[in-house]
């Protein structure tokens, strides 16, 4: 009979290592993916990262500080609640894209122990939560896992602004990147991911392996090599000899 150990949690050097690599934290795994099947389409996938030494807010951006400036914001340990599920709840029931059905789902996806060092922040206008943003931190990043608030609040932005204050925390604790998932090519639902700071924002070059500034030029060129690698693995596959 063997045994495996497993980690209490994933040391934050090692989150650093995958999240520079274009890997991402799904449920309890690490993972990363090049393409995303939508709607009946295939999209390529690009991962970002912005360079916190370099974000400066811009007129959109401290137009949102204001707007929000009177809720109140904590910082706690993750541990899920029946509140944020409620808040979940509401939340999904109003958005127009496939999103998993509880908190519980997208981040323990029935595992009792949570290996990712957690963290999250709370929105409350006058005590009670209208948003949560969760997030895991590494020894020198920040990586941003899931915002949800409450669709009563559209107007506020919750979810651009809890990507803000996650910012502002990780300059504050000294990090050097904030990695805020993908954007998908030619499908613009993703693009909110550059609201915070595009010109500090860095695109993942999965072929070569290495982080390039962010610009639609590369990001149209990119995919197209993708596509064109995958196309010719097709045809390598199919092509009888």
């Amino acid at each position: 009979m063997t045994a495996s150990h497993q980690p209490e949690i994933i040391p934050g050097r090692v989150l650093d290592y995958y999240l520079s690599l274009g890997y991402y934290r799904m449920h309890q795994d690490l993972f990363t993916c090049q393409f995303l099947p939508i709607d009946g389409g295939f999209y390529t996938v690009h991962w970002l990262r912005v360079v916190l030494a370099e974000v400066s807010w811009g007129p959109e951006q401290r137009r949102l500080l204001r707007l929000n400036e009177r809720f109140e914001i904590a910082l706690r340990p993750f541990r899920l609640t029946n509140e944020y599920e409620a808040l979940y709840a509401r939340y999904r029931a109003a958005i127009d894209f496939d999103a998993p059905e509880t908190v519980e789902a997208f981040t323990l996806a029935g595992a009792r122990h949570n290996a990712f060092p957690t963290s999250v922040i709370e929105l409350r206008d006058a005590g009670h939560l209208i948003a949560a943003g969760i997030f895991d931190q590494g020894e020198q990043s920040l990586a941003g896992i899931m915002n949800f608030y409450d669709p009563d609040y559209r107007r506020h932005s919750l979810g651009k602004y809890l990507m803000m204050l996650k910012i502002n925390y990780a300059r504050q604790q000294g990090l050097t990147h904030y990695y805020p998932g993908y954007l998908v090519h030619s499908y613009p639902k993703f693009d909110y991911k550059l609201f915070a700071c595009r010109p500090a924002t860095e695109v993942f070059d999965s072929f070569r392996g290495y982080w390039l500034p962010f610009d639609w030029p590369a990001v149209d060129e990119h995919s197209a090599e993708l596509l064109a690698a995958w196309r010719e693995r097709e045809n390598e596959r199919y092509d009888p000899e």
